[in-house]
């Protein structure tokens, strides 16, 4: 059901920080990821899950990747991302890091999903592959069948460059900065590590691209920045 509903708002479109009633059977956007997300729980199960308040009103409720990634600790079951992209209806999250927004997505149990994806590509379907993940989640009082034939989510083909603890560093990481302050955003020096500066500058990028603001450089960001990842 989850699967079936999202497939009906393709092409939608898509505004960060957006607010979905998640009681409003007939809304049709904008969306967000987290409030696509949690208006096709609601909607399918009657349950608030991924909001800043789980006993909330679900016509204001405000749906987050942060409160998905809170919810899936406290309330729900975590699983791999390969067993949810075997699971239509699991959901499959990266958890947002400081100042951005994390992506969340539905899967449809056959290496699928279906997704509020960002301003560039409103919602759409897409795959699991190649893409970088923290882990699936099952929402309590769903239930979940998996498929029989097992599909296996291919990881991404090249370093995801991101915010870590050690920070990334080296000439690729320089690369990223030299494109981003080209580009008219400022990464702080131009020293080869990603730190909080150049985090800020990817998030600040992806926005004025319409991408899925993350703060994380994958194929799609450094495609828009003209950098070949290694």
């Amino acid at each position: 059901k989850l699967v079936s509903l999202g497939s009906k708002h393709l092409k939608e479109k898509y505004i960060l920080g957006a607010s979905a009633p998640k009681d409003n059977a007939s809304w049709t956007g904008p969306w967000d990821c987290a409030e696509f997300a949690s208006w096709l729980v609601y909607q399918t199960a009657g349950i608030l899950y991924g909001c800043s308040n789980p006993k909330g009103n679900p016509a204001n409720a405000d749906a987050y990747t942060g409160f998905w990634a809170r919810d899936a600790k406290k309330l729900g079951t975590v699983i791999t991302v390969a067993e949810a992209a075997n699971i239509p209806g699991a959901a499959v999250l990266r958890v947002p890091k400081q100042g951005a927004i994390g992506h969340i997505v539905i899967s449809d149990g056959s290496g699928g999903t279906v997704e509020a994806h960002s301003t560039k590509r409103g919602v759409i379907t897409s795959t699991l592959d190649d893409r970088r993940w923290d882990y699936g989640i099952l929402v309590p009082g769903i239930t979940y069948t998996p498929k029989r034939a097992q599909v296996e989510v291919q990881p991404p083909k090249s370093t995801i460059y991101r915010l870590l603890t050690p920070p990334m560093e080296g000439a690729m990481v320089k690369s990223i900065q030299t494109a981003l302050k080209a580009a008219g955003f400022h990464p702080g020096k131009l020293d080869g590590v990603f730190g909080l500066k150049t985090h800020a500058a990817v998030v600040a990028f992806q926005l004025s691209k319409g991408l899925i603001a993350d703060g994380e450089v994958g194929p799609l960001t450094a495609k828009e920045l003209r950098v070949v990842l290694t």
